[in-house]
């Protein structure tokens, strides 16, 4: 999870935040591309293995994580985690910021 948060400036954000083509050209070359939906966007308490598991070996796992917590997405699997597992992510960007302004 480490990876995840120092990530930060990674994300595709050429176009702005506005979701725009530029923004979302990493789309192109995702795993999930042709891939049902639905497995990314499970029922409640259901299963997110198979979604996460067709996430792992992504190419563009940290630009898709990166849109979705840009966005504020709130549902489903994105970059291979839950929203759960985003919201864990942002707390701990946010106390990583915090800790720098601190020390400067």
């Amino acid at each position: 999870m480490r990876e995840i948060v120092r990530t930060e400036s990674l994300g595709a954000r050429s176009a702005g935040a506005n979701g725009g083509p530029e923004e979302r050209r990493w789309q192109e070359q995702a795993n999930c591309l042709g891939v049902d939906p639905d497995l990314f966007f499970p029922e409640r308490g259901a299963s997110t293995k198979e979604a996460k598991a067709v996430c792992r070996g992504c190419e563009v796992r940290v630009e898709c994580l990166e849109y979705a917590l840009s966005h504020g997405e709130k549902f489903g699997i994105w970059g291979g985690l839950s929203e759960r597992e985003r919201r864990r992510v942002r707390r701990q960007r946010a106390l990583e910021r915090q800790r720098r302004a601190l020390t400067a």
